[in-house]
């Protein structure tokens, strides 16, 4: 059961219920050490002076604000420690708004809020009522770990979620910030009419599972694959951007996708690229024991053949080019990867409609 990273009481108008905070969220990405190429020896970091090249004890460092290039105000710790805020024993609200009043770019990281004893729920839940009921927040601020954070809190089934914010002055203007944004806001027309039918046929309801973080999925599989010396794949090249000229051929074509299921593909974060394989020798590093200039090689799996067939049946002939005409650059090369046309990587996206269409299999007969 998790633990609690601060404790103390949630307070509106004259009514006080304690609680306690716990983070909502946990990190799955794959972490590495940094190793000495060769070896298997660790890489560590050092507090060393610029000018010197001499490290220095923690005791010695103090905090420097720099006025001018090369003049400092020195600050020590023990200032710090003296002007520091402190814990805070209570969060409480001072305003309560309007959820959906608070841009998003707002909200940073996520903690649930939990009562402490069973004889503080009901009071607990009537908070959490009504600010579900009125589809509010609550706005207050919070001293955790020597910090301080304005919050907003707000009601999900069963349970009280804290959100800290970012302040005003931490948030960029866009408009002072982005180099190119548009002129003016998209008129009424056939093409916003289309864009917004599209939205439509590719509409759902939201299911956070249905999402996946595919690259940490590939990350692990690049781990294990060069651990026992088998094939990498490589990550597909992303698709070209749309010509404003072809944008309303583009948007039917989507709609057209849309329609009948989606293309048959699925949702974009949890799709996974197929890609040209290469092959990686295994590199494994124990701790204490040196791997310079050695490798573990073991055969790679070679990929079942592809039926010469079924390639035909889905590339081949006029039928078969005004199907490729429709795919995007990316599909296209995951096809001729499949199909192991040569110079594929090289080829623009007739090129490699072309290959596909029956040109590449010409070219790799006459150049066997």
């Amino acid at each position: 059961m998790a633990r609690a990273i601060w404790t103390g009481v949630i307070t509106f108008g004259l009514v006080t219920v304690p609680v306690g905070l716990y983070t909502a969220t946990q990190d799955h990405t794959v972490h590495f050490h940094q190793l000495q190429r060769g070896t298997s020896d660790r890489i560590r970091n050092r507090r060393v002076n610029e000018r010197t090249g001499e490290e220095v004890d923690t005791g010695d460092i103090v905090k420097g604000y720099e006025l001018d290039e090369g003049q400092y105000i020195v600050v020590e710790p023990d200032e710090l420690d003296e002007i520091a805020p402190g814990r805070s024993q209570s969060i409480d609200i001072t305003d309560f708004v309007d959820l959906d009043r608070i841009e998003p770019v707002y909200f940073d990281r996520t903690y649930y809020i939990a009562p402490r004893g069973k004889e503080y729920t009901k009071v607990y839940e009537l908070l959490r009522a009504a600010l579900a009921e009125s589809d509010k927040a609550g706005i207050a601020t919070l001293v955790m770990r020597n910090k301080q954070y304005l919050t907003a809190l707000r009601a999900e089934k069963k349970v009280l979620v804290l959100q800290t914010l970012h302040w005003a002055d931490e948030v960029r203007d866009p408009a002072e910030e982005l180099p190119e944004l548009p002129s003016g806001r998209a008129g009424r027309g056939k093409q916003l009419d289309m864009a917004l039918e599209l939205v439509e046929a590719l509409s759902s309801d939201w299911d956070p599972s249905r999402y996946r973080d595919t690259y940490q999925e590939k990350v692990r599989e690049l781990v294990k694959a060069k651990a026992e010396g088998e094939e990498i794949a490589v990550a597909e090249e992303p698709p070209e951007a749309t010509n404003v000229i072809d944008l309303m051929k583009v948007l039917e074509g989507s709609l057209q996708a849309a329609r009948t299921g989606r293309g048959g593909k699925e949702p974009a974060a949890g799709r996974k690229g197929k890609a040209a394989p290469r092959k990686a020798a295994a590199r494994t590093s124990t701790a204490g024991t040196s791997t310079a200039g050695t490798s573990a090689k073991t055969s790679a799996r070679k990929a079942p053949p592809k039926k010469a067939g079924a390639a035909r049946a889905r590339s081949g002939g006029a039928g078969g080019r005004r199907e490729l005409q429709k795919l995007s650059k990316a599909e296209l090369y995951r096809r001729a990867t499949e199909q192991d046309l040569p110079g594929r990587s090289k080829m623009s996206r007739e090129q490699l409609v072309d290959a596909l269409a029956g040109g590449g299999r010409r070219r790799r007969k006459t150049a066997a």
